[in-house]
C-alpha cells in the first residue's frame, strides 16, 4: 500500500504522538507499505525509507511548540506522482484539511486518527467557552473519513457520543525492548536525584505544559520524607514550573530519549502522573514496560492502561489528597511494590508496535476495499 501521512506533529518534536508515528512508519515500510508524509518543515526529509514533505509554518500563539503549516498548491502535485491508495489524516487541524480535501476531491479512500484531546486543554488555558464549537469543528472534519481511530476505549466512546461517526480503537503499542528494567544503572539514579541516589525518586516525563497538571505533583513530593522529583521533557509552561518547584528538590532534565529515557524510568520508584487530558498516555506505558510503578489520574484514556492495585494506582483528579494517598500506599509494602512492578511489566509486553500496526493496516486494507465496492 502507498500511504500519504498528514500531520501537524512529527520529528524534531518529541512527544507520544511522534513516537507513534515514528513506530508505525518504521513497521509500514519494514513490511513493505510505501509512505509519504506531510508536515511541518523540521529539517528531515526521509525517516525510515519514508518521504517527508516538509511545509514552511507558523507557531500556534497559545503553544508555541505547535506549528501550523497551510495548504498549498504543492500539496496536490505531490500527492499527483505519488499515487497514493490511502490518506490518513492525523488529528486534523489546519492542514489536516489540505489532507480531507484532496481524499474527497480525488475519491482517495480517508482514514483520521484522534489523539489529542483538544478540547479538555481549553480550560487550562481560559477558553473553555469554546468547548462546544471545537467539538463541531472536529466534528465536521472526523466525520468526512471513512474511518476514525482512537487509542483507547474511552476515547472511542467519547468521540461516538459527541456525534463523531465510524469510530474504532487502535490499539497501544510501545517498544518493550528499549523499555525494559534491566536498563536501570547507578549512574541515571544519582543524576536524576542530584547526588542523593538513597532518596526515593518521583518521576514526571512528558510535555511541559498548563494542561498536565504538574503542579498537583508537589503535594505528593512534600508528603514523602526526603522525596526528590525529576521532570523531564520541555515545553511552554517550564518556566512557570521552575518558579513553582524552585524552593524543593526538583530536578528539571529537559528531554531524554532511547536508552537514556529508558534507564529514567527504570530507576525511579513511582512515576506520577496527573494529566486529565490523555487519550492514552504512552508515557504511562514505557513506564510499566521498565518497571516502574505508576500513579496517575483517573481520566481520559489512561484506566485503560492501569488497573487500580493491580499494575499501578489510580486516584481521584478532584481529590487534593488522591495523589499522595496513593503514594503512601505505593510504598507502604515492599512485596506489594514488587507485584505492581512485575504487573506492569507483564501488561505492556501485550503490546507490540507490530501488532499495533498490523491492526492499522487491517483497518486500511477494509476502508480501500469498501472505497473500491462503491466506485
Amino acid at each position: 500500500m502507498r500511504i500519504a501521512l498528514f500531520t501537524e506533529t512529527f520529528l524534531p518534536k518529541v512527544d507520544g504522538i511522534v513516537t507513534r508515528l515514528k513506530q508505525t512508519i518504521e513497521q509500514l515500510q519494514r513490511q513493505g507499505d510505501e509512505v509519504l508524509v506531510f508536515c511541518p518543515e523540521g529539517g528531515l526529509q526521509s525517516y525510515c525509507g519514508a518521504r517527508i514533505h516538509g511545509l514552511s509554518a507558523f507557531a500556534f500563539p497559545l503553544y508555541p511548540e505547535l506549528k501550523l503549516a497551510l495548504p498549498r498548491p504543492e500539496i496536490g502535485h505531490q500527492l499527483a506522482k505519488f499515487q497514493p491508495d490511502l490518506i490518513h489524516v492525523v488529528n486534523p487541524a489546519v492542514l489536516g484539511l489540505a489532507g480531507i480535501f484532496h481524499a474527497k476531491s480525488d475519491r482517495i479512500p480517508l482514514v483520521a486518527s484522534y489523539h489529542t484531546h483538544l478540547p479538555k486543554y481549553l480550560d487550562r488555558y481560559g477558553l473553555g467557552m469554546f468547548e462546544g464549537l471545537l467539538w463541531e469543528l472536529l466534528k465536521g472534519a472526523h466525520n468526512q473519513a471513512d474511518l476514525n481511530l482512537c487509542t483507547s476505549s474511552v476515547m472511542v466512546q467519547e468521540l461516538s457520543a459527541q456525534g463523531i461517526e465510524r469510530v474504532n480503537l487502535w490499539q497501544r503499542g510501545v517498544d518493550t525492548e528499549t523499555f525494559c528494567p534491566a536498563r536501570a544503572t547507578l549512574e541515571m539514579r544519582d543524576y536524576l536525584t542530584a547526588g542523593k541516589p538513597n532518596s526515593r525518586l518521583l518521576l514526571y516525563v512528558g510535555r511541559l505544559g498548563a494542561e498536565k497538571y504538574i503542579e498537583q505533583i508537589r503535594p505528593v513530593l512534600a508528603a514523602i520524607p526526603g522525596a526528590r522529583l525529576a521532570i523531564v521533557g520541555d515545553g511552554p509552561h517550564r518556566a512557570d514550573l521552575e518558579s513553582y518547584f524552585a524552593d524543593t528538590p526538583t530536578h528539571f532534565v529537559g528531554y531524554l530519549g532511547g536508552e537514556q529515557l529508558a534507564a529514567a524510568y527504570a530507576v525511579a520508584d513511582a512515576f506520577i502522573f496527573p494529566s486529565r487530558t490523555e487519550t492514552l498516555g504512552l508515557v504511562l506505558l514505557e513506564a510499566m514496560a521498565a518497571g516502574c510503578p505508576v500513579i496517575a489520574a483517573r481520566a481520559g484514556g489512561i484506566p485503560d492502561i492501569v488497573t487500580d492495585g493491580q499494575n499501578g494506582y489510580l486516584f481521584d483528579p478532584e481529590d487534593p489528597q488522591g495523589a499522595i494517598a496513593a503514594t503512601h500506599k505505593l510504598f507502604a509494602d515492599p512485596a506489594v511494590n514488587r507485584q505492581l512492578r512485575e504487573n506492569a511489566r507483564t501488561e505492556a509486553e501485550r503490546w507490540g508496535w507490530a501488532a499495533a500496526t498490523r491492526q492499522l493496516q487491517q483497518y486500511y486494507r477494509q476502508v480501500i476495499v469498501a472505497a473500491s465496492s462503491r466506485g
